[in-house]
């Protein structure tokens, strides 16, 4: 789905090693970077949540990230689903 100015969005559950190696930090480093609005949220069964907006081809470039993770992590499988952008602005760590 797109919002009005083709804003781009989708949740994304990161399977793996995720939680206790910089996961969520390094995640917020690489969208800020690459311009992305949204959160990360550490699950209590030990995946990763990911809700990005931002341009197709930036969302594709946090994806591939996605599915790589920081140094020490590792990431077993990326599930996502498109949704509607919800106008976020920043990215950081949801509780």
């Amino acid at each position: 789905m797109s919002g009005k100015d083709g804003t781009r969005a989708f949740y994304a559950r990161v399977r793996g090693r995720v939680q206790g190696v910089g996961f969520r930090y390094s995640a917020i480093r690489e969208a800020e970077r690459l311009g992305l609005a949204g959160w990360v949220y550490n699950a209590e069964n030990g995946d990763v949540e990911v809700w990005a907006e931002g341009g197709a081809d930036k969302l594709e470039a946090f994806l591939r990230w996605l599915h790589r993770g920081p140094q020490f992590a590792r990431v077993d499988g990326v599930d996502t689903e498109d949704r509607d952008p919800r106008g976020y602005r920043g990215f950081g760590v949801e509780w």
